[in-house]
């Protein structure tokens, strides 16, 4: 029976804060919140707070994946109010706990598709597919859904499909999966882009990456073909228990930070796509900058997962 479509999120989240001009702001999260509550999906919708996974556990498996000694760095930068990691990574007073209750998240997530086998979504900040295993960079401090993965493996999953839409290669999240043959990972991004890396040949140590580059002003006609010929047959032919979409909206054509001409209605379509290969999926938040286009993407992503049941 389709239930609610669950969302985990926590005020707490706004915690993280980057300063007045950074485009990784709270805002974001207020104005997908404000969408949602007032839009098309809100009597279908349950808001959950990320309580499944104590924060103990969090940085337990925040520790299986990162460096003990770039941890510390994080942690001390925050216990002395803040600072950065690079010019485009702010860490606040809050960063370093804030962080560990996104991964609490994204780890409850997994707790709620696997007993559901129904869509979830994580409304979480910071955003993690840049962190890498020994450094934090590009707005993202932790690899939510690398850690994710993993977890999902703990779990008695036996293979997990990872797909990141964001418009910027997942350089973290591809590292940290890439020797872990039971783990897949595939990547649609404007290329050359930030961080620079996602080569259309990179593929892992054991196949289990496809990169698929995105030439600027790239539409939803390209992302289809893209969808059809590449990453359907990818993800099936692994025949994955779990999929987590590392759901950045930054491909809009209203996007500040990217070049790509996608529209907040493509969402639907590309979740539609995501839905055809299994409803076991954990939609986690990554980028997305432009407010309004922001908000109206994960709305439409809501949407597809609501209407196909």
């Amino acid at each position: 029976m389709y239930h609610n479509l669950k969302i985990v999120f926590s005020s707490r989240f706004l915690d993280h804060k980057t300063g007045r001009f950074h485009p990784e702001s709270p805002q974001r999260l207020t104005a997908i919140q404000e969408r949602l509550v007032k839009g098309f999906c809100k009597n279908k919708l349950q808001w959950l707070e990320p309580t499944a996974v104590e924060q103990s556990q969090a940085l337990n498996w925040v520790n299986k994946i990162h460096d003990r000694k770039y941890i510390d760095i994080v942690k001390t930068i925050a216990s002395r109010g803040g600072g950065k990691l690079d010019e485009d990574t702010p860490v606040s007073a809050q960063s370093y706990d804030v962080a560990l209750l996104a991964v609490s998240a994204w780890l409850d997530g997994v707790d709620h598709v696997l007993k559901d086998n129904e869509p979830c979504f994580i409304l979480a900040r910071p955003p993690g597919h840049h962190a890498t295993s020994k450094i934090g960079m590009g707005f993202c401090l932790f690899s939510n859904a690398g850690i994710a993965a993993h977890y999902a493996l703990s779990q008695g999953v036996k293979k997990v499909a990872i797909l990141d839409w964001d418009v910027h290669h997942g350089n973290g999240t591809e590292e940290i999966i890439a020797h872990n043959p039971n783990i897949i990972y595939c990547s649609l991004h404007q290329y050359p882009c930030y961080p620079g890396t996602g080569g259309e040949f990179d593929r892992g140590y054991h196949d289990n990456v496809l990169n698929i580059p995105v030439k600027a002003g790239s539409a939803i006609k390209e992302y289809q073909q893209f969808f059809e010929d590449k990453v359907i047959p990818f993800i099936s032919e692994f025949k994955p228990d779990l999929l987590i979409v590392s759901a950045g909206y930054d491909a809009n054509h209203d996007d500040p930070l990217a070049s790509v001409s996608l529209f907040p209605q493509d969402y639907y379509t590309l979740t539609q796509y995501c839905l055809k290969i299994t409803r076991k999926i954990v939609f986690g938040l990554e980028g997305g900058y432009d407010l309004e286009a922001l908000a109206e993407s994960v709305e439409q992503t809501f949407m597809a997962c609501i209407n196909m049941n």
